[in-house]
């Protein structure tokens, strides 16, 4: 597995190792003692989540300000932009967005540690994907960034195109307005 630091460092884009011939290809999506020596962490993982979304589709940008969420995610059918907005006050990257294409076919995955906003949208006519999670869904906790933000000017790659939300990534705060990571 390649692991490389993104602009805010503490997000890594994964590459496994991919194995492919005329059959069709093989590849470990996790590996615990791989993933650990490539994020300098420990982690476990206690939720796997499934979504299957069209194109234009956008989901995000979303958090848990008390049982926050690493997550570690990757797509099995079509492609998304994905996208991490780190929320740790204390940060030097506090504030700052990044931004990756992850598909079925380039196989990368992002990891997202907690204490960042998640989100992404659909680029393909539809996307399944699929991602780990450090800590269980508390919708009690769970908070939404507006996707739409002006002060963190996501480029989401729309071109135009208006995206599909719901009712909940609708009313999404401002970053001013929100509750942050210490």
């Amino acid at each position: 597995m390649k692991a490389t630091p993104l602009a805010i460092p503490a997000v890594l884009l994964l590459e496994p190792q991919v194995f492919g011939d005329a059959r069709g290809f093989f590849f470990e999506s996790f590996n615990q003692a791989r993933f650990e020596a490539a994020t300098g962490r420990s982690v476990q993982f206690v939720q796997d989540n499934h979504s299957c979304s069209a194109r234009h589709v956008l989901r995000g940008l979303h958090y848990q300000i008390r049982q926050p969420q690493g997550k570690l995610v990757r797509v099995t059918r079509g492609e998304i932009f994905d996208v991490a907005v780190d929320l740790r006050r204390t940060s030097p990257t506090f504030g700052r967005w990044i931004g990756e294409v992850l598909s079925a076919d380039n196989k990368r995955q992002l990891w997202v540690p907690e204490g960042f906003a998640h989100g992404f949208v659909v680029r393909s006519e539809t996307a399944e994907v699929l991602y780990k999670t450090t800590d269980y869904w508390a919708p009690e906790h769970e908070r939404t960034i507006a996707w739409d933000d002006r002060d963190l000017a996501v480029d989401w790659g729309l071109a135009g195109a208006e995206p599909t939300l719901s009712p909940k990534d609708r009313d999404g705060k401002p970053l001013a307005q929100a509750e942050l990571f210490p």
